[in-house]
């Protein structure tokens, strides 16, 4: 058990590199060259990896609540706004509706790992 504790205040930054790498496949897949500059955003995750910082944890932190908040609130506003939807949409608005979600509690994570002592 104090195995999974430790390793597991390096989830947010595994979650959001994983988003990234993702991220950056699917649009590799349709727009060549171009995706390069989406592996960018990986760099302060894996940094926080091998050289954690408390300053950039807390930076990543609010930075990224406040988007997952904009986005939860452009998800919910969304939804209030479809009279009628397909299955498919319905399907993607579900799976949007977690990543948006699991984007949010990783931030605060990684703002509770920032406020800790010893990070």
């Amino acid at each position: 058990m104090s195995l999974i504790s430790k390793y597991s205040k390096y989830l947010p930054y595994l979650y959001f590199i994983a988003i990234t790498i993702y991220w950056f496949t699917s649009v590799n897949k349709s727009q060549g060259l171009t995706a390069y500059p989406i592996l960018l955003f990986a760099i302060p995750f894996l940094w926080q990896l091998i050289k954690p910082n408390k300053n950039l944890n807390f930076t990543l932190g609010i930075t990224f609540v406040c988007l997952s908040s904009y986005m939860i609130l452009a998800y919910i506003s969304e939804m209030l706004n479809l009279i009628s939807i397909s299955s498919a949409t319905k399907q993607l608005m579900l799976y949007g509706g977690v990543f948006f979600i699991l984007n949010f509690f990783m931030a605060l994570w990684i703002i509770k790992n920032s406020l800790n002592k010893r990070f």
